[in-house]
């Protein structure tokens, strides 16, 4: 258990099994999975829980893979959300042109296809806003009597020895100003000071492009369906989300965009901004209209040269950022949290040190091969797509229409698509951890 804070010489330190620095939805994942299997947890977090919900700080909507939602599920945090998640029955990839004209031949998945037809199998994922994850998360942690939550607080320096950590951490409101634990894990983003600290380097480099994200509301229903519309600026995605309280049609539109024509894109008024999603997604769910606001964020590729080091782990985007193109950024570090649980909790069952180098080891073995997987998919999508030569466009629609008609290798992208293809952590497969 947490132990509460202790005064020597006007530092007060909080004594856990771990410490996690990063307190987005990767890390407050891992917190509440290692404290709801009884491992005590100090998570720290630069920001306040208010902060963390509040639509203007965030209003992206993430695609929750059916493995991602097993291990959401097995701690207990899912039912937490499920009221406001959308169900993706439905997959549709497509390829267009600059002129806005969409080919006739496309990829579809539909989610009774691993299920023999079976109308209750279970859907790809979820589509669910990002607020409502984060409160979620924050009421399963507060109900966790090992996990402390040390928010707002950053950390001011990391001392790692043989036998443990110490987490130094700047004046914030709860007092505590160090934190002593068995483990370190950084959790703290693309620019993650953890993996700045422990001078672990990384692969790093940006896209020539910009993800635009908003919510729209449309007049015909969605159908659970997903629409990945490949464009020679980058793919287009339009997510179904659950309706509004008014009751309204509403989808998620992920839009990557060149970096001038999205500063373009962004000062646009309400109706340009409008017309311009129209002319890239069509008319089949009626007239568009924005709701709520609209954000900008540049795209790069990060990978870490290791995930574990002297009593130091890095999951999520620590680890690696890759493009948003397939919605499998957040999935990556979801998985991240079942393999690293999973190894912490193991070694802790059979009275191991959790800290040790053959237990961090373990879980870098386990994530990295995945990772650079799906780091060389994306990024290979994202530059064969991002074009609008003629050769490469007939070619990109001669094999969504090729794979389309083979039934045994749409079963294999379906289950990566599911995030339950590989060597699975027993949370991502619906067990215990």
């Amino acid at each position: 258990m947490v132990t509460n804070p202790e005064q020597h010489d006007l530092i007060q330190t909080v004594t856990a099994d771990v410490a996690i620095i990063g307190g987005g939805m990767v890390g407050m994942t891992l917190a509440v999975a290692l404290a709801d299997a009884g491992i005590a947890v100090a998570l720290v977090d630069a920001q306040a829980a208010p902060e963390r919900t509040a639509t203007s700080y965030d209003g992206r909507s993430s695609a929750i893979a059916f493995g991602s939602q097993q291990v959401l599920a097995g701690i207990g945090v899912w039912p937490g959300m499920a009221a406001e998640a959308q169900p993706i029955l439905d997959i549709r990839v497509s390829d267009g042109d600059a002129r806005g004209r969409t080919s006739r031949l496309f990829l579809h998945y539909d989610h009774r296809d691993l299920a023999g037809g079976d109308a209750d199998a279970p859907p790809f994922g979820h589509i669910i806003e990002n607020q409502v994850i984060r409160r979620a998360l924050l009421d399963r942690l507060a109900a966790l009597p090992t996990a402390r939550h040390l928010a707002p607080a950053r950390i001011a320096g990391l001392a790692r020895t043989a036998g443990g950590v110490r987490v130094a951490l700047s004046p914030n409101p709860t007092g505590v100003t160090e934190i002593a634990a068995t483990l370190a894990i950084g959790a703290d983003g693309q620019g993650s000071p953890v993996r700045a600290l422990a001078g672990i380097r990384v692969t790093d480099w940006s896209y020539p492009q910009t993800g635009i994200v908003c919510t729209v509301a449309h007049e015909k229903p969605h159908h659970g369906v997903a629409h990945e519309h490949f464009l020679p600026s980058g793919p287009f995605a339009m997510l179904p989300m659950v309706p509004d309280q008014e009751g309204r049609n509403r989808s998620s539109i992920v839009w990557t965009e060149r970096r001038a024509p999205a500063r373009t894109m962004m000062a646009l008024d309400a109706d340009a901004f409008a017309a311009e999603i129209e002319h890239r997604f069509g008319d089949s769910l009626g007239r568009l209209r924005p709701v709520g606001g609209r954000w900008a964020y540049p795209l790069r590729l990060l990978h870490a040269e290791r995930y574990a080091d002297d009593r130091l782990a890095l999951v999520g985007d620590a680890a690696h950022a890759i493009h948003p193109i397939a919605g499998q950024g957040l999935n990556l570090g979801l998985r991240d949290v079942a393999a690293l649980a999973e190894a912490l909790v193991d070694a802790r069952r059979l009275g191991l040190d959790i800290g040790a180098a053959d237990v961090l080891e373990r879980y870098e073995r386990w994530r990295r091969f995945d990772t650079l997987v799906l780091m060389a998919v994306t990024d290979g999508l994202n530059r064969l797509f991002s074009n609008d030569l003629l050769p490469l466009r007939l070619a990109r629609d001669l094999g969504l229409a090729a794979v389309n008609r083979l039934p045994s290798l749409k079963r294999v992208l379906m289950r990566h698509a599911m995030g339950t293809a590989g060597e699975l952590p027993r949370l991502v497969r619906g067990e215990p951890l």
